[in-house]
């Protein structure tokens, strides 16, 4: 348990920072700039900004739960809300299912930094999983 307390902690911070900048930027972008991405057939333009608005907020907020369940110790329902807030990143990817975005290259970056942070929090969560489920070995237990 202390590798996730110290080095646990840090890779936690690091990545969340990332994944904030990323979602942040590309989510405010899509709410912006709205009409220059793909639209699916059916969803006006103006809902289409307000539920890229709301779901990046209810994910964030999951996200930060997250996190403070983590600095709380509550390392399993932390490691849930974290893949839940990985969606963000995942999300963002959807972009393709409805066409390529025509938007300029920092822009367009932001959807595969979206897609990469969701991955470094599948690995931060596996890590963490990995070390929660460690089992002594007879020598090991006191």
């Amino acid at each position: 348990m202390e590798a996730l307390r110290t080095q646990g902690l840090t890779a936690l911070r690091l990545i969340l920072a990332f994944t904030l900048l990323s979602t942040t930027l590309h989510y405010a972008h899509n709410v912006i700039r709205v009409a220059d991405y793909p639209q699916i057939e059916g969803i006006p333009v103006g809902v289409a900004a307000a539920l890229v608005a709301i779901v990046y907020f209810v994910l964030t907020a999951i996200g930060l739960a997250g996190y403070r369940d983590y600095l709380r110790g509550r390392y399993w329902r932390a490691l849930v809300l974290l893949m839940v807030f990985s969606l963000s990143g995942l999300a963002s990817l959807g972009h393709f299912l409805a066409g390529v975005p025509r938007i300029p290259a920092f822009w367009f970056a932001t959807i595969f930094t979206d897609g990469a942070a969701a991955l470094l929090l599948w690995g931060f969560a596996t890590w963490a999983a990995a070390k929660l489920n460690r089992v002594p070995t007879p020598a090991q237990v006191p």
